[in-house]
C-alpha cells in the first residue's frame, strides 16, 4: 500500500513518536519471532493459514502506522493558560487592540471545554502563535478550527490568517503579508460569506465563488483542504459546502485564452436581428400636439386683463397624441447573427502544478476588527491529514445540542422572570388604585364642626 493509503491511522506528533516507535520495534521482533517460530519450531503445521495471514497483516498494519507521512503541525484546544505564552499580542503602534479572555461562554455543553473569546467592543485584536515550519509540497493542508458569535454579531471577522516565518508577532497588523486567509466574516445582512484568500507570488486572490457562512449563535467548525492536485474543498461542520479547481475559482493565472487583437468585425456584418419597415408610412393624422388648451376652463370673473394679463385656458394632456411614430420592425434579411470575436491561446498564460504549494508556513494569526465582542475561537488545527481533522469534529453535534439546550434554559428562566416582574407590576399598580380610591373616599366624608369650647 501506498503511504498516504495508511496515513489516517496515526498522525506523527512529536508527542506520537516515540509510542509509534515503540510499537514498531516490538512489532518487528514479534514477526521475527513468528518467522523463526514457522521455520525452525515448524509452528506452521498447528496454525491454519488464516491465523498466519492475520499476524502478518497486524505486522504490516503496524509498520504501515508508523511509516506514515501524515502530521498534525498545530493543535490548539487552550485547554489551560499556556496559550497565554503561546500566542503573543501586536504591539503594533496606531491600534487600539483588545484582549482575550479564557471562556466556555455564557451556554455550553461543557464548563471545561474553553476558548479564547473577544471581550472588548469596538476593537481591533491581533494574536498569533509560530510552530515548527513546513512546505506544503505534495502534501495536503487543512487549517480547521470552531468559531461561536454568542453575541449574535453584528458587525466583525471570524477568519484566521496562515503566514510564512518572515511575520514579526509583535507587529502584526492588518496589512501584515499573510499566505492564507479563511473564515467567516459578517457585516450587516449584506455581508455574511466565508473568505477563502490566497497568496499567489506575493498577490493575495479572492475566490470566485460567494459561500455563505454560518450567522447563528452557536459552535461552528470551519474546514479549509488544499490538495496537492490543485483541487480544495470548503466544509462547514464537516459538510462540503464548495469545492473546485484552485486554477478555476482564482484569477491566479491569466486566462489560458484572450481576444485576437489583430481581428475585427467586417465592415459589412450587420449584426442587426430586426431593421425598420421601408413600406411601411407614417399616417396623415398621426401629428397631434401632445398638450391643448382646456376645453372647459373658463375665464375668472375676478380677471383683470390690464393687471393680471391676457388670460389663457391651463393646457391638458391630448387624448389623440399618439408619440413621436416610428416606422414597425421587420426581420432583417442581411442579418448574420452577432459577431464574436475569435480567441487565440494567451502567450503570457503558463500552467502551473505548483499552484497548491506554499513553501512555508510557519504561524497562524486572529486579525481581526469587531464592533460587538463575544467571539470565541477554539480546536484550531493545521495538519496534513484530512482524516484526522474529520476525527476532530466527533464531539461537534453534542457540543451544539449542549449549547442550544442551555440556551433554552435561559431564555426559559428569563422570559419567566420577566413574566413574574410584570405581574408584580400589576400588583403594585392595583394597589395604588385601591390607595387612591381610599383617598378619594376620606375626601367625601363629610367634616364635622366642633362647637365653640369655652372652658374657661
Amino acid at each position: 500500500k501506498p503511504k498516504s493509503d495508511c496515513s489516517y491511522i496515526f498522525s506523527n506528533s512529536i508527542e506520537q513518536n516515540t509510542v509509534i516507535y515503540i510499537i514498531y520495534i516490538l512489532s518487528e521482533l514479534f514477526r521475527i519471532a513468528v518467522l523463526v517460530a514457522f521455520r525452525v519450531c515448524k509452528v506452521s503445521h498447528f496454525l491454519p493459514l488464516n491465523m498466519k495471514s492475520y499476524l502478518f497483516l497486524i505486522s504490516l498494519l503496524i509498520g504501515c502506522i508508523y511509516r506514515t507521512s501524515a502530521e498534525v503541525y498545530l493543535e490548539e484546544k487552550f485547554e489551560d493558560d499556556s496559550w497565554e505564552s503561546n500566542w503573543i499580542y501586536s504591539k503594533h503602534t496606531g491600534k487600539e487592540f483588545g484582549k482575550f479572555a479564557s471562556t466556555a461562554g455564557k451556554f455550553y455543553h461543557d464548563a471545561e471545554d474553553k476558548g479564547i473569546q473577544t471581550s472588548q467592543d469596538a476593537r481591533f485584536y491581533a494574536l498569533s502563535r509560530k510552530f515548527t515550519p513546513f512546505s506544503t509540497e505534495d502534501k495536503n493542508l487543512v487549517v480547521q478550527f470552531s468559531v461561536k458569535h454568542e453575541q449574535n454579531i453584528d458587525c466583525g471577522g471570524g477568519y484566521v490568517k496562515v503566514f510564512d516565518c518572515s511575520l514579526d508577532q509583535e507587529d502584526m497588523h492588518g496589512e501584515s503579508p499573510y499566505r492564507l486567509m479563511f473564515g467567516p466574516d459578517i457585516c450587516g445582512p449584506g455581508t455574511k460569506k466565508v473568505h477563502v484568500i490566497i497568496n499567489y507570488k506575493e498577490k493575495n486572490v479572492l475566490i470566485n465563488k460567494d459561500i455563505r457562512c454560518k450567522d447563528d449563535v452557536y459552535t461552528h467548525v470551519y474546514t479549509l483542504i488544499i490538495k496537492p492536485d490543485n483541487t480544495y474543498e470548503v466544509q462547514i461542520d464537516g459538510e462540503k459546502v464548495e469545492s473546485g479547481e484552485l486554477e478555476a475559482d482564482w484569477d491566479l493565472l491569466p486566462p489560458k485564452k484572450i481576444k485576437d487583437p489583430e481581428a475585427k468585425k467586417p465592415e459589412d456584418w450587420d449584426d442587426r436581428a430586426t431593421i425598420p419597415d421601408p413600406d411601411d408610412k407614417k399616417p396623415d393624422d398621426w401629428d397631434k400636439p401632445e398638450h391643448i388648451p382646456d376645453p372647459d376652463a373658463t375665464k375668472p370673473d375676478d380677471w383683470d386683463d390690464e393687471m393680471d394679463g391676457e388670460w389663457e385656458p391651463p393646457m391638458i394632456d391630448n387624448p389623440e397624441y399618439k408619440g413621436e411614430w416610428s416606422p414597425k420592425q421587420i426581420d432583417n434579411p442581411a442579418f448574420k447573427g452577432a459577431w464574436v470575436h475569435p480567441e487565440i491561446d494567451n502567450p503570457d498564460y503558463t500552467p502551473d502544478a505548483d499552484l497548491y504549494k506554499q513553501p512555508e508556513i510557519c504561524a497562524i494569526g486572529l486579525d481581526l476588527w469587531q464592533v460587538k465582542s463575544g467571539t470565541i475561537f477554539d480546536d484550531i488545527l493545521i495538519t496534513d491529514d484530512v482524516e484526522y481533522a474529520k476525527s476532530a469534529l466527533s464531539g461537534l453535534k453534542s457540543k451544539q445540542d449542549g449549547e442550544k439546550k442551555m440556551k433554552e434554559e435561559q431564555e426559559k428562566v428569563e422570559k419567566d422572570a420577566a413574566a413574574s416582574e410584570k405581574k408584580d407590576g400589576d400588583g403594585d399598580d392595583d394597589d395604588e388604585e385601591d390607595y387612591m380610591e381610599e383617598d378619594e373616599d376620606e375626601e367625601k366624608v363629610p367634616q364635622v364642626e366642633e362647637p365653640e369650647h369655652d372652658e374657661l
